[in-house]
């Protein structure tokens, strides 16, 4: 790799460029806002420090020589591409863009609904919304701020909670012709679904029931996939709050019973310590904190 150190004077190559394509210094001059003299004494210099000549000179009239042409054509390309760069930067700074990324069941039951507040309140920022379960590579992935589902222990990472989430279940108010389970005795003869990982002996504790854990039926790895098969008819769902509100809201699926079991895990803003200067993110955090704290978010007791 070339020493970046030894790189001749950015005057000198800027002159000798405008000369070189112009081929004349006079010209070069007025381009770049300095006397002829001034042309000619920087391009007198770099032939110097690179111990070549670049023009051939006949009295008043110039030449490119073949080296020179050669470090012309790379210097032109150099030096395009610093002015592209410098552009797409001041581009960036008038458009400004915020990537955010949530779990596929976060983004799109609960955030993507209430986006569109946001964006009215910022028409000029463009927002990327990102739905993946892996673990974001913050910088590798040019993204801003994330909210994860988690016990908040990311190390790296600025970490703020969010809110915390409970699970109830809920069945489709078309569900057996309508005659719905009345007491959570009878809603365990019905097909009981769950997402990998979320079982429901905390919610059977919780009202009491003494059984084990369901096995066989439908096991989701996503919780909107869930809500869904539940509100197409398939059996009872065991649903995360969070998840859940956007079809309880339309009446695609109804809750059973006031009895909710608290999920071991919470909803965290993540974001790399230099993301906090960007104005779109301190923006995107206060209105997620403002969202949480609507009356419509009012967050489950145990037993509401």
């Amino acid at each position: 790799m070339a020493d970046l150190r030894r790189l001749p004077n950015l005057a000198a190559l800027r002159a000798f460029e405008a000369a070189a394509r112009h081929q004349n210094f006079s010209r070069a001059a007025e381009e770049i806002h300095v006397t002829h003299g001034a042309i000619s004494h920087q391009i007198r210099a770099l032939e110097e420090e690179l111990g070549v000549a670049l023009f051939a000179r006949h009295g008043k009239r110039i030449a490119i020589t073949p080296e020179g042409e050669r470090f012309a054509v790379v210097l032109r390309k150099s030096l395009g591409d610093i002015a592209a760069a410098a552009a797409a930067l001041r581009l960036d700074s008038k458009h400004q863009r915020l990537t955010i990324t949530a779990l596929p069941s976060f983004a799109a039951r609960w955030l993507s609904p209430r986006l569109g507040r946001f964006i009215e309140q910022h028409p000029d920022l463009e927002v990327m919304l990102q739905s993946s379960g892996h673990l974001t590579d913050f910088v590798r992935e040019s993204v801003d701020i994330g909210i994860r589902f988690g016990r908040g222990n990311y190390p790296g990472l600025v970490v703020e909670k969010l809110l915390d989430d409970y699970y109830y279940p809920v069945i489709s108010p078309r569900f057996n012709g309508g005659k719905l389970p009345r007491t959570p005795a009878e809603m365990v003869q019905s097909p009981l679904l769950r997402c990998e990982g979320e079982p429901w002996t905390p919610w059977f504790r919780e009202a009491g029931l003494d059984l084990l854990e369901p096995t066989g039926g439908l096991v989701f790895q996503d919780s909107s996939m869930l809500i869904r098969a539940a509100a197409e008819g398939h059996g009872i769902a065991l649903a995360r709050h969070v998840v859940a509100m956007t079809d309880l809201a339309s009446g695609d699926v109804v809750r059973l019973f006031d009895i909710a079991a608290k999920c071991t895990l919470s909803y965290f803003l993540v974001c790399p310590q230099e993301s906090l200067a960007k104005p779109q993110v301190q923006a995107f955090r206060q209105w997620m904190r403002d969202e949480v704290a609507r009356p419509e978010q009012a967050q489950l007791t145990a037993r509401p």
